[in-house]
């Protein structure tokens, strides 16, 4: 337990020393809501810049650092250590949701204390919504490392990937103001649930479907990509 400590700490580092993880999953979803503070609907936007720091981290910065650790043989040494990869690959994820962490609560903080927004009405039901949708872009960037054999192209891939989604799930901006044709591409983007499950925590009722929605899509992201993925 204390070498995954250190280990999870080793690569919350890493990922804080780069800087453009730590700027588009900190400092960059806070600098759209300051944009955005003379509207008077932000609490549409800020589940969507919840879910953007998901995004960034699990489906571009993910999948890249993991095809920089097998391109390197990284995985391949650990396999002949105590340490083994899946430890590796845990840490790795925690990593990841200790800065997504970090960027949801100075963006929570900017818009609350900075704007007036609302504090949600399920403090749980965000949470829970948070963490789902976390393991689901994981999930995502997972099969991309998977499938992806080098660092760059995976980093290049997962850019393709998820700004299209950002736009078109209503991470980026809110789907209420995106044409009919692009709002029916959207519903069928596995971020638009995240969205939706993460924007009903400050709804009266929130519903099970995104939820169940996150889940199947992150079962069934794992399973693909533990059938593809290679050490080496």
């Amino acid at each position: 337990m204390k070498a995954f400590a250190h280990l999870s700490a080793t690569e919350l580092r890493l990922l804080a020393r780069d800087p453009g993880s730590l700027f588009f999953m900190v400092a960059f979803p806070s600098m759209l809501l300051m944009l955005n503070g003379g509207s008077n609907r932000l609490e549409i936007h800020v589940p969507g810049y919840l879910a953007m720091i998901l995004a960034i981290g699990g489906i571009t910065a993910l999948p890249a650092t993991l095809a920089t650790y097998r391109e390197r043989k990284v995985l391949r040494r650990l396999a002949t250590t105590p340490v083994s990869p899946f430890v590796l690959l845990t840490a790795q994820l925690v990593a990841q949701l200790s800065m997504a962490l970090a960027g949801a609560a100075i963006v929570m903080g900017v818009g609350m204390i900075g704007f007036g927004v609302d504090p949600p009405a399920h403090p749980a039901w965000l949470a829970l919504a948070f963490v789902l949708s976390a393991l689901m872009c994981y999930a995502i960037g997972f099969v991309i490392a998977a499938v992806v054999p080098r660092a760059r192209t995976a980093e290049l891939i997962g850019l393709l990937v998820m700004f299209p989604m950002i736009f078109l799930a209503g991470a980026a901006i809110p789907r209420e103001g995106v044409p009919e044709t692009m709002h029916r591409i959207g519903d069928y983007l596995p971020l638009t649930h995240a969205v939706t499950a993460l924007r009903e925590s400050w709804s009266d009722v929130p519903t099970l479907p995104p939820l169940l929605i996150l889940s199947g899509i992150t079962v069934l992201g794992t399973a693909v990509a533990a059938a593809l993925f290679r050490w080496e």
